[in-house]
């Protein structure tokens, strides 16, 4: 068991390394995909050889992102198998399904049309150029969307049945996947990278007007890449009230965790700062917070959109209790019963498969009977205590805070920027203050970017599906030293590629410091 626990552990934090490295590229491609693109179509209607310089330049950017984010993610993909292949035999049917068009459509979109984007200037008319170049940031937002679909299923599973004679779920709903976890995940996620790509336009931009090189094409760049980042904040932000809708509604338990929230009551609160009680426990008295500064009514209005709703918490959800909306008190089921129906739903399928061996029918559709009635909470078969079921408070609620707190600062830098950029006077040009400020700010914005996928990823522990495999029966039977090792060999691989994509960037924006990017550059 000791064994089995650092073999879960160490599985759970390569795959939580690979894919925090890869988003690392992700949001960014996705952002800058877009801004290049309307660079390009105000070049082609203005035919203004400045603007063919501005996004030769950004175009070069993504190229160098773009390589490094493919690499990252093919790995991504195979750990499901290398890893997790309990998980994808349970689930394959279904996962696999939204992966494999994602390869079939996204990747032929991006390789595609991305090739001619990078490569076809001066081969193919302006026109189909810039048609290219819509195809790319398209094909990554389609990319974006099967991937996004996939995690959202995982998040919540619904369009599949278990058939206990394959041991495994199979789909018999495909459009059952796009729910509203998966839509508000996928527009979540998209526009979150028009906001991290415009940070990173401003960023790069100031440093042009710090070094007081390129004065227009830095002011220009701002423009586009500041109200594009601004839409995609404004639009993340509206999405965001919407997953949390989402969230109150199908994972009450990673809600609860994202505030820390043990004990809810009607109209509840939400904590705007906060420091959580490391002594605190769903089964003690001891107090939530050590310090706290709370919005009333603020977890209602952001779950429900109700100013009196209840809002369970961690012990209300591990016991069973609840309030209907006219304000009763009811009982849901408890974890305790969950983990009793868990072990029957797996005793059923044990019979199921003794059955089917034995040739005996009717045992076979007594099983699956009671198979049925229980599956839902076969993940919960797994536990011994509630305990294992509850995720990590304290990161996810720290996380979420982070989060928001640094959306709610960048939709003020946006707004000082963006008017600064349009003062006659140059103001901008100007405020070096605020020209480091932008620098700094771009660091942030990753930091604000992985906040948020640990919100999503982390406050959903202990599952891989939720609520019917929990991540302790997901995993691959291999020796933990492998995967010890190849944790360590993906670690160092992916520092130096992302090391390897900083230098070229810094060099790409170097160069351009030195030169005159108001006229045609080579690309």
């Amino acid at each position: 068991m000791d064994n089995l626990i650092s073999l879960v552990d160490w599985s759970r934090l390569q795959f939580a390394m690979t894919a925090i490295y890869h988003w690392l590229f992700v949001p960014l491609t996705l952002g800058l995909s877009v801004i290049v693109a309307v660079m390009e179509t105000i070049y082609l209607r203005t035919k203004s050889e400045k603007w063919l310089s501005t996004t030769k330049f950004w175009m070069t950017l993504l190229a160098i992102n773009f390589a490094i984010g493919v690499a990252t993610g093919i790995i991504l993909e195979f750990e499901f198998g290398t890893n997790w292949s309990n998980y994808s035999w349970f689930v394959g049917d279904i996962f696999g399904a939204p992966l494999a068009i994602e390869g079939i459509l996204a990747f032929f979109l991006e390789a595609t049309f991305g090739a001619v984007m990078f490569f076809g200037w001066n081969k193919v008319s302006p026109r189909f150029h810039l048609l290219s170049t819509w195809l790319t940031a398209i094909g990554a937002s389609v990319s974006a969307l099967w991937i996004l679909v996939a995690n959202a299923w995982m998040q919540y599973p619904t369009g599949m049945e278990f058939d206990p004679a394959e041991m495994r779920n199979v789909m018999n709903d495909f459009w059952a996947l796009f729910s509203g976890v998966a839509v508000n995940k996928f527009f979540h996620a998209v526009l979150s990278g028009w906001a991290l790509a415009g940070v990173f336009v401003i960023g790069v931009s100031c440093y042009f007007l710090w070094r007081r090189s390129n004065t227009d094409f830095a002011i220009r760049s701002i423009k586009t890449g500041g109200w594009i980042g601004l839409i995609g904040l404004l639009l993340c932000m509206w999405t965001g009230d919407g997953s949390a809708v989402e969230v109150a509604k199908t994972q009450p338990m990673k809600l609860a965790a994202m505030e820390g929230l043990y004990r809810g009551e009607k109209g509840q609160g939400i904590v705007a700062l906060g420091v959580l009680n490391p002594d605190k426990r769903w089964d003690n008295d001891e107090p939530e917070y050590l310090f706290e500064i709370t919005l009333p009514k603020g977890l209602a209005i952001l779950a429900r959109h109700d100013m009196e709703a209840f809002v369970p918490g961690i012990t209300d959800i591990i016991e069973g209790i609840d309030v209907s909306s006219a304000g009763d008190t009811i009982n849901t089921v408890g974890y305790a019963e969950r983990i009793e129906r868990g072990k029957r739903a797996q005793q059923a399928l044990r019979d199921f498969g003794l059955a089917m061996e034995a040739h005996d029918k009717p045992a076979m559709l007594q099983a699956r009977e009671r198979l049925a009635n229980d599956y839902a909470f076969f993940g919960y078969g797994y536990f011994e205590s509630p305990d294992e079921a509850i995720p990590p408070v304290a990161l996810t609620f720290y996380s979420f805070r982070v989060m928001v707190m640094l959306g709610s600062y960048f939709l003020l830098f946006y707004l000082v920027v963006l008017f600064l950029a349009y003062k006659k006077e140059g103001w901008l040009t100007r405020a070096h203050w605020l020209q480091m400020v932008a620098m700094i700010s771009v660091p942030l914005m990753w930091v604000c970017s992985e906040a948020g996928w640990m919100v999503a990823e982390v406050g959903r522990q202990p599952w891989t599906v939720q609520d019917l495999l929990p991540t302790v029966a997901a995993i691959s039977e291999i020796p933990t030293s492998s995967v010890m090792v190849t944790f360590w060999m993906f670690a160092i691989i992916f520092t130096l590629l992302l090391a390897a994509e900083v230098s070229i960037m810094i060099k790409w924006v170097n160069k351009g410091v030195r030169r005159d990017l108001n006229t045609n550059i080579q690309f």
